[in-house]
């Protein structure tokens, strides 16, 4: 399945509940950071090798990947509201990134471009 066709189901699911009414840009944007915040809580309070493992449990694994799937759904829901393509925008971003972060300076190394 394409990008396009997921936000064109995902706006079908929205518009049989009639849920369009409640989509606004602001209550989808606060809605994307509520899902970040259940993405959080699947590694909350666990060391690294708990995360790891995790990703071997079936349940866990499941529950990591439908936290992760409803982040993406609204943000595509945020970038189809807000009128852009949110794949051009990634992709736009990465060309941002790649020249603040330079592989020279960069590489190695965690620190913000500002401090390259």
């Amino acid at each position: 399945m394409t990008i396009d066709q997921l936000l064109e189901q995902l706006l079908a699911f929205r518009d049989a509940r009639d849920w369009r009414q409640f989509h606004t840009l602001r209550n989808l944007i606060v809605s994307t950071g509520i899902e970040a915040g259940e993405l959080l809580e699947t590694i909350q309070w666990k060391t690294d090798d708990q995360i790891d493992a995790l990703l071997g449990d079936s349940a866990q694994s499941t529950n990591l990947r439908h936290e992760c799937a409803d982040v993406f759904m609204y943000l595509l829901l945020v970038a189809h509201t807000a009128g852009f393509d949110l794949v051009d925008a990634a992709a736009e971003k990465l060309k941002l990134n790649e020249a603040r972060y330079p592989v020279d300076k960069a590489k190695g190394t965690a620190a913000k471009y500002s401090e390259l």
